[in-house]
C-alpha cells in the first residue's frame, strides 16, 4: 500500500453563506427561501417504536454470537450503536463540554477559524457548490486531526483553551476504535483483517462538530440534507439531550435514540465499495428542534488519499466487481464538488 500522504490543499471547498446560528438568533418571522424545503413536510417518519438500530458490545466481539450480530448490523442496517468501546467517559465528556463552549462564543471569535476559499477545514458550512442550492439549517467546525503531520492548526480554535488538547486525545482514541472495528468487519467479510486495517492506519480522519439552532418552523427546514457518508466508518456522539438523527429504512425515516455513552457507527460509501456491496452505506439526515439547539460530533475515517478505492480482490471472485476502482484522491474531489444528494455519488461508482 502507498504510505505517502498527499496534501489536501486544492481539493476544493464550500461557497461562503450566512451563519445560521446568527440568523436564528434574530427570531425572523420569515425564514430565507434558500432554507425552505417543501418536501420535508411530506416525508414519512416511522412511528414504530420497536424499530431501532442494533447495539453491539465491542468487549464481546471475540464471541461468535456478537461477531454475527455485527455482520448482520452492517449488512442489514448499515448503522449500529457501540457500547463498551474502551474510550474513557472523561475523554468524551471533555469533548462535549469544549465544543459547547466553542459554539457559545461570539460570532466574531468563532470566525477566527472560518473556512478559506477552496479549503475544507474551518468554521462554516459544507457542500455548498452553487449560489442557488438549498441550504442546511446548521453550522459546523470541520477539522482533519489525522494524519498528524497534515494538521492545519490555523483552523484549530484556541478558545476554549483546552479544546486543542481535548480534540487531540479524542481523535487518537477514536482512531483506535475504528481500526479495531475494521478488523472485525474484515473477518466477517472473509478478507484479511490486517490488510483492510492497513488502508486506514495512515489514513484520514475528519471531525465535524455540528450546531443546529432551533427553528420555530422546523417542518420546513433540514439540519443536514439526506446523504450517505463518502468515507469508510463514521463514529458519532450526540453532545446534548436533543435528538435529531434519522436513517432511511424501507422507504421511511427512522429516528435514532442514542444510548448514553455509546458511539453511533455507520458504514460509509468506501466500505460499501470495498465490500463489493455486502455492507451498505445508509442514507441519513439531521432534523432540527423547534425549541432547543442540537449539537453532535461526527468522526469520519477514510483511507490515505493515495489508496485505490475499489472492491477488495478477495470479494470479487464469485460475483465479480460491482463498483469502479479509482484513486481515493479522485473520489474525494468528486465528493467535495457535489451537493449532498442521497446516495447519488455512490451511484456514479457502480458498474
Amino acid at each position: 500500500m502507498e504510505t505517502e500522504v498527499l496534501s489536501r490543499d486544492g481539493l476544493g471547498g464550500s461557497l461562503p453563506v450566512d451563519n445560521v446560528q446568527a440568523l436564528a438568533s434574530k427570531n425572523l418571522k420569515d425564514i430565507p427561501s434558500r432554507y425552505i424545503r417543501p418536501e420535508v413536510e411530506f416525508d414519512v417518519v416511522s412511528i414504530d417504536e420497536s424499530l431501532e438500530i442494533p447495539m453491539i458490545d465491542m468487549s464481546r466481539l471475540g464471541d461468535d454470537d456478537e461477531q454475527r450480530k455485527l455482520h448482520m448490523a452492517c449488512r442489514d442496517w448499515g448503522f449500529f450503536q457501540l457500547i463498551n468501546h474502551g474510550v474513557e467517559d472523561g475523554v468524551i465528556e471533555r469533548m462535549k463540554i469544549d465544543i459547547q463552549e466553542f459554539f457559545k462564543l461570539p460570532l466574531q471569535e468563532k470566525m477566527a477559524c472560518a473556512q478559506l476559499l477552496n479549503n475544507l477545514e474551518g468554521y462554516g458550512q459544507a457542500f455548498v457548490v452553487s449560489e442557488d442550492q438549498k441550504l442546511d439549517w446548521g453550522d459546523m467546525l470541520f477539522l482533519f486531526p489525522l494524519p498528524v503531520p497534515q494538521r492545519n492548526m490555523r483552523f484549530w480554535p484556541t478558545n476554549p483553551s483546552s479544546l486543542r488538547e481535548t480534540l487531540d486525545k479524542y481523535s487518537m482514541e477514536l482512531q483506535k476504535v475504528t481500526i479495531h472495528l475494521l478488523k472485525h468487519l474484515a473477518k466477517n467479510l472473509g478478507t484479511d483483517p490486517e490488510r483492510l486495517a492497513s488502508f486506514f492506519e495512515d489514513g484520514t480522519q475528519g471531525i465535524r462538530m455540528n450546531y443546529y439552532p432551533p427553528c420555530a418552523q422546523e417542518n420546513k427546514v433540514i439540519g443536514l440534507a439526506p446523504h450517505s457518508d463518502a468515507t469508510g466508518l463514521t463514529l458519532l456522539i450526540q453532545v446534548n439531550e436533543v435528538e435529531g438523527l434519522q436513517i432511511k429504512k424501507n422507504g421511511k425515516w427512522v429516528p435514532v435514540k442514542p444510548i448514553p455513552d455509546a458511539f453511533i457507527i455507520n458504514i460509509g460509501d468506501v466500505i460499501e465499495i470495498m465490500s463489493n456491496g455486502e455492507y451498505k452505506s445508509i442514507e441519513h439526515r439531521a432534523i432540527v428542534n423547534p425549541d432547543k439547539e442540537r449539537l453532535s460530533i461526527a468522526a469520519f475515517h477514510s483511507p490515505n488519499l493515495t489508496t485505490k478505492i475499489g472492491p477488495l480482490p478477495d470479494l470479487v471472485k464469485t460475483k465479480g466487481a460491482e463498483y469502479r476502482t479509482m484513486l481515493h484522491e479522485e473520489f474525494v474531489r468528486l465528493t467535495i464538488s457535489s451537493k449532498l444528494d442521497g446516495k447519488g455519488l455512490l451511484d456514479q461508482m457502480k458498474l
